[in-house]
């Protein structure tokens, strides 16, 4: 009866993956169709190369495939909502208090703060089910992070073709992938090592990022979409900032996990943390990710910048800063 039961979960997985590779295709190919005229042949190899990456991704890891899946069907029906009008946010219900990119990041700053609060409540209650609301928080944080820049990248083309890009320009939009991106690697080492107990920890420097995200919306009022200055005009921005965020999104948990590993030795949190060994794993984990994308981002940023500013390296303190990490 086991071995029935193991089989069937088996097959169950596998025609998950074979949908899931398929909905992706179908994305790709739907985006194509539907896209393309936005699209410059750099876009179409991201686009296609994104399939293998995430396709990748999902057979790591199984909660990765429901968050595209959920991800893509509700951007899509946010465009669709659109009609191609951008005035639409402010008219359609759903767009101005749900699902419109600025609504939607709001609300993932939303889930965040109480996520932090729950992990923490979660911590010293010892109480899993609080933990378990935590963790969901946060995926549904994620959920609508991702979904607020990706209608933020369609709002983008609203305004004009020549105005159009993906959304990771300004402070503002990476602030927001630093968020989503220090989530997923955290969300996916929480479920690899069976503990709920470092969200404390990992969501006190997402909830920092929160701050500023909402500082720049309310006191500076920098939320909105602006077009790209020329420098920024340029495939290797579409490369170069997410390898460089996965690199320091790595290594904020990483830290924040090293946190955690300095107050285990304390009385008052020793016994609620998971054991030292778990701790010292994840963060050589964390930073070894970390490392292995920083150096492709700075790889990728000195061949920018030549192409740019016509020199690979200026020694400005970000790129020495770069450089000494």
């Amino acid at each position: 009866m086991f071995n029935k039961l193991f089989k069937s979960s088996k097959a169950t997985f596998q025609t998950f993956n074979v949908f899931y590779l398929a909905f992706l295709l179908g994305g790709a190919l739907y985006a194509l169709k539907t896209f393309h005229s936005y699209m410059d042949v750099y876009e179409k190899v991201i686009l296609f190369g994104s399939v293998g990456f995430f396709s990748w991704l999902g057979w790591k890891w199984n909660n990765f495939k429901k968050i595209t899946i959920l991800v893509f069907v509700i951007s899509l029906f946010a465009i669709h909502l659109y009609q191609g009008v951008l005035a639409n946010n402010e008219q359609i219900f759903l767009l101005k208090y749900l699902i419109a990119s600025q609504s939607a990041i709001m609300w993932m700053n939303v889930f965040f703060v109480l996520s932090l609060l729950l992990y923490w409540l979660g911590l010293l209650t010892k109480n899993n089910l609080i933990d378990n609301i935590a963790s969901s928080f946060t995926f549904v944080a994620v959920l609508f992070g991702f979904i607020g820049l990706l209608v933020r990248w369609y709002e983008s083309y609203l305004l004009g073709l020549d105005i159009g890009h993906i959304p990771i320009s300004n402070l503002y939009e990476v602030f927001v992938l630093f968020c989503l991106i220090t989530s997923l690697l955290y969300l996916f080492y929480e479920e690899r090592f069976n503990t709920k107990k470092l969200g404390a920890f990992v969501l006190i420097v997402i909830n920092a990022a929160v701050g500023f995200i909402l500082w720049y919306t309310f006191d500076r009022h920098a939320d909105g979409v602006q077009p790209l200055v020329p420098a920024l005009q340029s495939y290797w921005m579409k490369i170069h900032v997410p390898a460089n965020f996965i690199g320091y999104g790595s290594f904020s948990l990483a830290a924040m996990v090293s946190v955690a590993y300095l107050f285990s030795g304390k009385k008052i949190l020793n016994s609620y943390l998971p054991k030292l060994a778990v701790l010292d794993d994840l963060i050589y984990k964390s930073i070894a990710i970390g490392f292995i994308f920083f150096t492709i981002a700075t790889i990728l940023g000195a061949i920018w910048a030549a192409e740019a500013w016509g020199g690979y390296w200026s020694w400005d303190p970000k790129e020495t800063w770069a450089l000494i990490v």
